[in-house]
């Protein structure tokens, strides 16, 4: 029995091959030596942060990135054994989860210093850290004001060791430079200034995808991969510069499960929002907003069935779609239905689902629930 005819027909498929592929092909862009950070958060961006982050050690990967805690323990507990960094830091409960999964975590607290330096302390061991300085984004990060103050303050932690120091890009995908330059030149004298403390860290990361795509001066000896690295580009990479041939790695499909023809006149599902105005043949598809496709779809989103586009007619539902196959005569029972992929010649793409309901990429495939079953397509050897 085959892993789909355990489930209903609506399921994702995840390319482990196109995965690989273009982790090489980002690794290959960067400068130097630099290494190369495989982003998985947010279970890898909805791909599956266990399978991905096992394809990708396969084949050498540098580093894991996670956003917290708990999900770089996952890793350590499937057997995960490179270096794990929690892009988001720690709570404070979670200073031994830090030490016994050998994790490493942004540091941006001096209460979170302090507890990390005790349960380090209590081990009897030496962490390392990596330092967040916050260059421009707002988000986490010491501010470049206090951080010759807050770095200086580190010093009375004898347990914990600055081996690494980070920031995070705001506007490197956008079409001007300066933004992003002036967070380059602010990293910089950063690390000029965490040097002249008498602090000598490891790695120094700045880049994330778009980053890595268009400031080279920014890999450092270290960048981060994300949303590039599932083969999300538009939405990712600045259109000022070509974009490398990256491959999407989830393609997500359905099945027609209902087929019926209806006459001019009648109104299709919730609130009668779409009334036809033909004799229509109306497929339903067993995919609704708890799998993630959008209840914002409704009358405007398309998917592809027999190689044509069609289009999503009446309100999206908890667990049921309802599409217009009137000018797709031979479709029948069963027949694919691709919400996101490639059938035929032609490609809905997750920047196309997002554009139509003003949002973004990564929002798409991480809200793709977990009721939907992912299948793993090995790498290829």
């Amino acid at each position: 029995m085959s892993q789909l005819s355990l489930h209903r027909p609506t399921w994702a498929e995840i390319s482990l091959s196109a995965l690989t592929e273009n982790y090489r092909m980002l690794k290959r862009q960067l400068t130097g030596n630099a290494q190369l950070m495989a982003v998985v958060k947010a279970d890898a961006y909805g791909h599956g942060a266990v399978q991905c982050a096992r394809a990708l050690e396969s084949i050498g990967a540098d580093w894991f990135g996670v956003a917290l805690v708990e999900e770089g323990v996952e890793l350590r507990r499937v057997g995960i054994i490179r270096p794990v960094f929690c892009l988001g830091g720690f709570w404070r409960t979670q200073g031994e989860l830090i030490l016994a999964h050998d994790l490493t975590p942004a540091l941006f607290r001096m209460d979170l210093a302090e507890e990390l330096n005790a349960r380090a302390a209590e081990a009897g061991r030496v962490v390392n850290f990596h330092l967040k300085v916050d260059t421009g984004m707002g988000r986490l990060g010491v501010p470049i004001a206090e951080l010759a103050e807050f770095a200086s303050a580190l010093k009375q932690f004898e347990h914990l060791k600055l081996d690494g120091v980070l920031t995070h890009f705001a506007d490197a995908d956008g079409m001007k430079t300066g933004y992003t330059e002036l967070q380059i030149r602010r990293f910089e004298d950063a690390v000029t200034t965490l040097r002249e403390l008498g602090f000598d860290p490891t790695w120094r990361h700045a880049a994330n995808s778009a980053g890595l795509h268009a400031y080279p001066q920014a890999h450092g000896n270290l960048a981060r991969a994300g949303a590039a690295m599932y083969g999300l580009t538009r939405d990712v990479l600045t259109p000022r510069l070509a974009a490398p041939p990256l491959r999407p790695v989830m393609t997500w499909k359905s099945r027609i499960v209902m087929l019926k023809t209806v006459p001019p006149e009648t109104p299709l599902g919730y609130g009668c929002s779409f009334i036809t105005s033909r004799e229509s043949r109306i497929a339903t598809l067993p995919v609704g907003y708890a799998d993630g496709f959008r209840r914002a779809l409704s009358n405007k989103g398309q998917v592809l069935i027999r190689g044509r586009f069609v289009p999503v007619v009446g309100r999206v539902s908890m667990d049921l779609t309802l599409v217009d196959v009137t000018d797709v005569p031979a479709a029948e029972l069963g027949d694919e239905a691709v919400l996101l992929g490639t059938q035929g010649d032609l490609a809905i793409s997750a920047e196309d689902l997002a554009h139509q309901i003003d949002t973004i990429s990564y929002e798409i495939v991480t809200g793709i629930s977990s009721r939907v079953p992912r299948l793993y397509q090995p790498v290829e050897t």
